[in-house]
């Protein structure tokens, strides 16, 4: 049930924005067991005074073409996990030659299962 915002550089391709949303949805499917059919995401291009990373940041270095990307999930995920998550998303996204591992931007936001709905004002987890 992650519900992932994905946010590029103004001017991204089609190719690059369907390359980004796939290999998240793959990361996720691969480390967190997230059904194939789980699939919930909103992508969106920022120009330079939108999309703001620093240089340097705990010895990774950041290029312009940053990409940003925010999961929220149920809680109850291993650190390994989480872990995982991020090393493999990075590393999938940066397959396609476009992105960098280390321009890839990851938060995680957890919360509890009976705050999701799927539609028809339903609480489906609660």
């Amino acid at each position: 049930m992650p519900f992932v915002s994905i946010f590029l550089p103004k001017g991204s391709s089609a190719e690059a924005k369907r390359h980004v949303s796939d290999a998240v949805h793959q990361a996720l499917t691969e480390t967190f067991n997230v059904p194939a059919d789980d699939r919930f995401q909103v992508i969106s291009e920022r120009g330079p005074d939108e999309l703001i990373c620093t240089p340097s940041y705990l010895g990774i270095s950041h290029t312009s073409n940053v990409v940003f990307v925010q999961v929220a999930c149920r809680e109850g995920r291993t650190v390994d996990m989480k872990k995982a998550l991020f090393r493999r998303m990075a590393e999938l996204v940066s397959e396609s030659g476009v992105f960098l591992a280390a321009d890839v931007f990851i938060n995680l936001v957890e919360v509890k299962k009976e705050n999701w709905s799927f539609g028809n004002g339903l609480a489906q987890y609660a």
